[in-house]
This record gives structure tokens, C-alpha cells and sequence, in this order.
């Protein structure tokens, strides 16, 4: 059976910082390296700041709901959210202004983690990232 943590929070940037390092402290306690620790935590830190962003329009106080499990072939993310549902893969891409914070956190997923999904609920939107061990950068 696979280790999991289980969290419930609300929308509030505050509570980022938070979940990022519980994150952390589980995959380095299930053989991550450093790297791949820091990306993991900068990817959930990304997909939860973009939920509170775009799903929820800045909103403060809508749930978010995170559960991470461990096992021994990989590390995989599920970020629940009941906002807006719009696919973030399948919006048009923006050119990115260097001068104009934001518009990283989807390419950070996709270069960090192993896998990305997007499953849109009746509700909202599920993100599932999955980080292999064995495939660590």
C-alpha cells in the first residue's frame, strides 16, 4: 500500500508554501534526490497558484484539495479543484513576456514531471502528475 498524504485547504495563497514543503518531506523521505524534490515542490507550488489564479479568479476561500502517494516506482500528484473546468493544455499558447510575471507553471510541468494530466469533473478540474523515480533528471 502506497504512503499517502492527504490535504484539504482553501484557496489562499498563504497556504502554499505549506503544502510545498509537507510535499517535499514525503518525497525525500521515499528516495527523491534534491532535484527532483525542488521540482516536485515547484510543480505543485505552480498547479496550486494557477488553480487560485485561474479556477477560482483569485478567490481566497474555494477548496482545494491535494493527495500525494508514494510507492516504489514513483511519486504521482492529484490537485482537485471545483472552479471555472477549463483545460489549461488545451488553451492557446501565450508568448511569453520576460517582463511580466506568470505563464511558467505549465512548462514547468511539463519539463519536470514525468506525466501530466488534465481530467476535467462535472465540477471542476483534477490535475495528476506522476514523477518516476527511476526517470529522474
Amino acid at each position: 500500500m502506497p504512503e499517502a498524504l492527504r490535504l484539504l485547504i482553501n484557496s489562499d495563497p498563504a497556504n502554499l508554501a505549506d503544502v510545498r514543503h509537507r510535499v517535499e518531506r514525503l518525497c525525500a523521505t521515499h528516495g527523491l534526490d534534491e532535484k527532483a524534490i525542488g521540482e516536485v515542490g515547484l510543480c505543485v507550488n505552480e498547479a496550486m497558484a494557477n488553480v487560485i489564479r485561474h479556477a477560482y479568479d483569485g478567490a481566497t476561500d474555494r477548496p482545494i484539495e491535494i493527495v500525494v502517494e508514494c510507492d516504489d516506482a514513483r511519486v504521482t500528484i492529484r490537485i482537485r479543484d471545483w472552479g471555472n473546468g477549463k483545460d489549461p493544455s488545451e488553451l492557446p499558447a501565450k508568448k511569453k513576456d520576460p517582463l511580466k510575471p506568470g505563464g511558467l507553471g505549465l512548462i514547468c510541468l511539463r519539463e519536470m514531471m514525468d506525466d501530466v494530466q488534465f481530467q476535467q469533473q462535472p465540477d471542476g478540474m483534477l490535475l495528476e502528475m506522476t514523477k518516476n523515480k527511476s526517470c529522474q533528471s
